[in-house]
């Protein structure tokens, strides 16, 4: 997952615990992988972060070395912290994914400080762009996973992806814009494209990097707001 701080132009509107809900200002935040390694959460959090998303698993077999220690760190700092789950809809089904995911440090609880577990779904690295898989499929292998997730934690997962990939791999399928809160990776100044039917991103992927460690993320809403959705 490639995941800067740049200009965040919003819709006005309430802060609400609906995660679509429409946003009137925007919260720093990172997220991070075993390629990060070690992460300065305190510099981060006197910066201004207030959250970060951390790396859990990939496919069926793989678990971040870094993800415990990353964990805690970023607990300890106060930010909210969640994990994050690397598809690889080509390796195992949508419910076996999310399954290992869970098990892995991919669960969400009604802390306040705990984000709902996000799936990374975009370009395969070793392969077909789509994983040789459908339109039809993709949403299929999408759905299994976040029914799963939900039916095992009561929340949604969040969905990473580019506009392109939503596009070419899904058929830009607008099944999920109602109950999956966005993150939307378009490195840019300002948003161009939201794909699949989402009025708009509850997170961006600004950019590549972050001074404190990993990849810029921005909370579409304030402070408050965002401690709101992680409640639940």
């Amino acid at each position: 997952m490639k995941t800067t701080v740049g200009s965040l132009l919003l819709s006005a509107g309430i802060a609400t615990a609906n995660p679509l809900a429409p946003r009137s200002s925007g919260v720093q935040g990172f997220d991070i992988s075993s390629y990060q390694g070690t992460v300065d959460f305190s510099g981060a959090y006197s910066s201004g972060a207030r959250f970060v998303i951390i790396k859990a698993t990939e496919g069926t077999s793989y678990i971040d070395s870094d993800f415990s220690s990353h964990y805690d760190g970023a607990t300890s700092a106060g930010l909210i912290r969640g994990g994050y789950h690397f598809a690889h809809p080509d390796e195992g089904s949508g419910a076996d994914q999310a399954t290992y995911f869970l098990d892995n440090g991919g669960g969400w609880t009604n802390d306040g400080q705990t984000l709902p577990g996000m799936l990374d779904i975009e370009y395969n690295p070793d392969g077909s762009e789509c994983y040789g898989l459908s339109a039809s499929d993709m949403v299929s292998w999408i759905s299994d996973f976040g029914e799963t997730y939900n039916s095992k934690t009561g929340r949604y997962p969040m969905i990473y992806s580019t506009a392109d990939w939503w596009s070419t791999c899904t058929g830009d399928s607008t099944d999920f814009s109602t109950n999956y809160p966005l993150v939307l990776a378009q490195y840019a100044s300002s948003i161009s494209t939201v794909p699949g039917g989402w009025p708009y991103q509850s997170f961006w992927q600004n950019a590549d990097s972050y001074t404190y460690g990993g990849d810029s993320d921005i909370w579409n809403g304030d402070s408050d707001s965002l401690s709101t959705f992680a409640k639940g």
